[in-house]
């Protein structure tokens, strides 16, 4: 086994437990989540092998992990509202927060970073039954039917409670739009 074999999976190794639980804390399908992991590690072993070596490759890594978490809920975006009725097009639904572009540009990375934390922050502080519509929706990328046979309750229920979700996330990420320009 080389040199670079050898660092590779003592990296592995030593960080795989921590970042599972980093992005399992993040993703709530297990089976996702493992996906993420593996391509985060694929991409680790790709790049480790090129000529300029990973000098940091804790922080790549996460930087790899927050990155594909994104754009998998990116890719989880569908127009569920179109299927309930007339109700959905309430503007009071959607939050609209649009993170920085993600590029080597180091105060994007930045403001993409502090953006990232601050709706993790106000996600956390919203009352469970708003933070699960919300987050089964929106990142998720579940349907209101679906999730009113989940749990048994109305659309009308859980569309309330996202509505709630949504305002309260708007209210506490105010500065943040005001100060990035989101």
């Amino acid at each position: 086994m080389s040199r670079a074999d050898r660092d590779i999976a003592d990296t592995v190794t030593r960080e795989q437990g921590r970042l599972r639980q980093f992005i399992r804390k993040r993703i709530g399908d297990v089976a996702e989540a493992e996906d993420i992991l593996q391509d985060v590690f694929y991409e680790f072993v790709q790049a480790y092998r090129l000529p300029s070596p990973i000098e940091q490759a804790t922080a790549w890594l996460y930087q790899v992990a927050r990155n594909r978490i994104v754009d998998r809920f990116r890719k989880k975006r569908e127009t569920p509202l179109a299927e309930l009725g007339p109700s959905e097009d309430d503007d009071d639904l959607w939050l609209n927060l649009a993170l920085p572009a993600d590029d080597n540009d180091p105060a994007a990375l930045y403001a993409r970073q502090v953006a990232l934390t601050e709706l993790q922050a106000a996600l956390d502080a919203l009352p469970a039954s708003q933070r699960e519509v919300f987050v089964a929706h929106e990142l998720e990328g579940r349907s209101f039917r679906e999730l009113a046979e989940d749990a048994g309750l109305p659309i009308n229920t859980l569309l309330s409670r996202k509505r709630y979700a949504v305002l309260s996330l708007r209210e506490r990420l105010q500065t943040l739009y005001e100060d990035m320009d989101l």
